[in-house]
């Protein structure tokens, strides 16, 4: 599902999908990494443009590879929790997600936080979002789906992007081939477009 059911938003309360803004902004993220294989080129790419984007990062990734954690923020891009293990919220127990969510908390140092698969309980939810901006997305790419094409991932972004949109990708093996692809049609496209991009922080409003 790229763009999420209308009702979504209004189950879950207090969270974030579409940025409220009323300039021509779009709001890029990236879910999984940090990893060697696929984080370092993301970089690389965003780093000629200015562009900055919100990584959401898994504990465990972090752990394994600080000097790209390091890097991500050093070049200025911002950092959410994305739990420590990549966990499913709809069958983790109640405190062992909080528990998932604090261990990354422990690495990750953001008030920013995007469930795995964008699953999460209302108990798991409600709580967590009394510490944290939880962020979900407007606009799923799909690169991590191998049925899907590098020229659909493209067509998913630029087809539903709009003012405030919350645009997905991942910094994921899975979803290393496509990407590769993608992106940089992507960024050039909205460009074209006249949007420009700016980081999720504090400043932003549901």
């Amino acid at each position: 599902m790229i763009r999420p059911p209308f009702w979504l938003p209004w189950i879950y309360a207090g969270s974030f999908w579409k940025i409220k803004t009323n300039e021509p902004v779009v709001y890029l993220t990236f879910d999984d990494g940090p990893i060697p294989e696929v984080t370092p080129w993301v970089l690389d790419q965003l780093a000629p443009t200015g562009i900055k984007a919100t990584f959401f990062c898994i504990g465990k990734n972090v752990k394994a590879n600080p000097e790209i954690y390091e890097r991500i923020l050093s070049e200025g891009h911002n950092v959410g929790n994305h739990t420590m293990n990549h966990v499913k919220g709809w069958k983790t127990p109640f405190k062992e997600y909080v528990s998932e969510v604090n261990c990354c908390a422990a690495l990750v140092k953001s008030k920013l936080f995007r469930p795995p698969y964008g699953r999460i309980s209302f108990r798991q939810f409600y709580f967590l979002k009394r510490h944290f901006k939880v962020v979900f997305w407007d606009v799923l790419s799909a690169d991590y789906d191998p049925a899907v094409s590098a020229d659909q991932c493209v067509e998913n972004v630029i087809d539903n992007i709009r003012a405030g949109s919350v645009i997905v990708f991942h910094d994921s093996l899975k979803a290393g081939e496509r990407l590769k692809i993608a992106l940089p049609i992507v960024l050039e496209k909205i460009r074209l477009m006249g949007l420009r991009f700016e980081l999720i922080d504090d400043k932003c409003t549901v």
